[in-house]
């Protein structure tokens, strides 16, 4: 179709030139306007642009980082086919294309960081058509326009921003620092009045105290000049002298005074005695989830310790049979087991209430580069040890290499987290929302207990026992501690019994 329009336009083109049409005379600019505008438009004279957006990976992900692009411009595309690989919240993930057709033009390079979903990242074009000829949309230069758009606003109060902190101070009582900033100016002895305010409602930001910074003596020398303009802008009123000499009585209005005392003697550091760390997209989900979960979700928590003995020995018996498990595996299946003789703690919380699940899937910490990620062994009460064993290794694997399939790492019920090969004996760990469980896992140790009777009925006796702490953290909204404590005393049979694990 393309190809036949721009045979068309030739052919006009060429009957122009012959009857030496070169602009009509009663009106050359609508004319020529018009004549513009039907052989400059895409469908005439470029390709027809296909494009191609951010996608939403996972039901979290608000931007993504392009990692590789796996087709060049100018390859054949056929739908279903990588284009690109993105970094997510989660992991790295494949895009695939939705369309047939060829790569015109790639408009986010690998490495671009914090693409926001619906961004566009690359146009295609349909095969037969030119795609060097591409006809790059505008929209794609929108975002850029109106992220900076609105920079004026902003910039526009920066100018009065001497003028404006006197009525500021005078309607709040005093300026309004972030914790950072404030702490900047303390330590360097600097006047905040002179500090460009650039956050909400007047807010000086560590931005603008490290600005402020910046300017080094010129700014410290003209902290007196300056401390006298606030009396003299309100020197008409008669409030004027208490607003500048009784600072301190309006300090009690929020408990801090207006410039605390510098407690650091000498000359001040210089700048930059910190290093700004940037944060990657899984980490700063982790820190949104983790601020969530302790700030929404009442934490209780119950310990118990486990025997490991039944355990490690029917570990060696399946050792001889190269079948090998970790103790890891066997805690998933008793805590599977468990939450399927116990329902009412596989449940989750919603904005209404408490949701019963029909599915136990188990959750398991896997530490990454990328940050700590939790890939599911779905359906854990229904499969064996030996099964178990190998979904985890195999998801281990794929999210250390930030291969996990959105499927693989969301819709979990009930998360444990195993930080026994480190060393550590016991820990609480921060439940998962929405789930309402989290098991943290210590490492096993022996331990010398009193055995109320020997193998011959002598009386007691001493027993090495190899023991294991665990700590459920529980959501109190769902899990009550009686509820708790009875979920830890049946798991610990379980776990202890392993022969009733299977029957279960």
């Amino acid at each position: 179709m393309a190809a036949s329009l721009r045979l068309g336009r030739q052919t006009v083109l060429t009957g122009l030139r012959i009857i030496k049409v070169k602009r009509c005379q009663w009106s050359p600019q609508v004319c020529g306007g018009l004549v513009r505008q039907l052989f400059q438009s895409p469908a005439v004279f470029g390709a027809a642009p296909i494009k191609v957006q951010m996608p939403a990976l996972s039901p979290t992900m608000e931007e993504g980082n392009i990692v590789k692009w796996l087709k060049k411009e100018g390859e054949a595309v056929a739908a279903g086919d990588a284009l690109c690989e993105i970094e997510t919240d989660k992991a790295v993930v494949t895009m695939e294309s939705n369309d047939d057709g060829v790569l015109a033009k790639i408009l986010m390079e690998e490495g671009s960081k914090s693409v926001r979903l619906g961004t566009l990242i690359a146009v295609m074009v349909e095969e037969g058509e030119d795609w060097k000829q591409v006809e790059i949309p505008a929209v794609s230069s929108q975002p850029a326009q109106s992220a900076p758009s609105p920079a004026p606003p902003a910039a526009a109060p920066t100018s009065t921003t001497p003028v404006a902190p006197p009525p500021r101070s005078a309607e709040a009582g005093q300026l309004r620092l972030s914790p950072a900033a404030r702490h900047i100016l303390d330590t360097h002895g600097l006047d905040p009045h002179l500090a460009t305010a650039t956050g909400p409602r007047g807010l000086i930001t560590k931005e603008d105290a490290l600005n402020l910074l910046k300017k080094g003596d010129a700014a410290r020398r003209a902290a007196p000049v300056s401390a006298p303009p606030p009396p003299a802008a309100s020197a008409p009123a008669p409030a004027a002298p208490a607003t500048a000499t009784p600072a301190p009585t309006a300090a009690p209005a929020s408990g801090r005074p207006l410039y605390p005392a510098i407690s650091v003697p000498g000359k001040p550091g210089a700048p930059g005695t910190f290093t700004e760390v940037p944060a990657s997209n899984v980490r700063r989900v982790i820190a949104q989830r983790l601020t969530q979960s302790k700030t929404t979700i009442p934490h209780a928590y119950a310990t118990v310790d486990c025997d490991l003995g039944a355990v490690m020995k029917l570990r060696k018996q399946l050792a001889k049979e190269e079948i090998k498990v970790s103790v890891n595996d066997f805690i998933v299946k008793a805590a599977a087991v468990t939450l399927k003789e116990m329902p009412e703690v596989n449940v989750t919380w919603s904005g209404e209430g408490p949701q019963a699940l029909d599915s136990i899937h188990i959750s398991i910490a896997v530490a990454t580069d990328r940050g700590l990620i939790t890939p599911i062994i779905k359906d854990a009460a229904d499969k064996g040890v030996q099964e178990i064993a190998a979904n985890a290794k195999a998801l281990a694997q794929k999210a250390r290499a930030g291969k996990l399939l959105p499927e693989e790492y969301q819709g979990g019920s009930f998360s444990i987290s195993n930080l026994g090969m480190f060393g550590i004996s016991g820990f609480s760990a921060v439940i998962n929302p929405p789930q309402a469980c989290i098991l943290a896992v210590g490492r096993s140790r022996d331990e010398l207990t009193l055995a109320p009777e020997g193998p011959d009925d002598s009386g007691p006796v001493l027993r090495t026992r190899q023991l294991m702490t665990v700590t459920l953290s529980s959501d109190g909204r769902l899990v009550d501690d009686e509820l708790a404590s009875r979920f830890l005393d049946k798991f610990r049979v379980n776990l202890e019994k392993p022969q009733r694990m299977a029957l279960a």
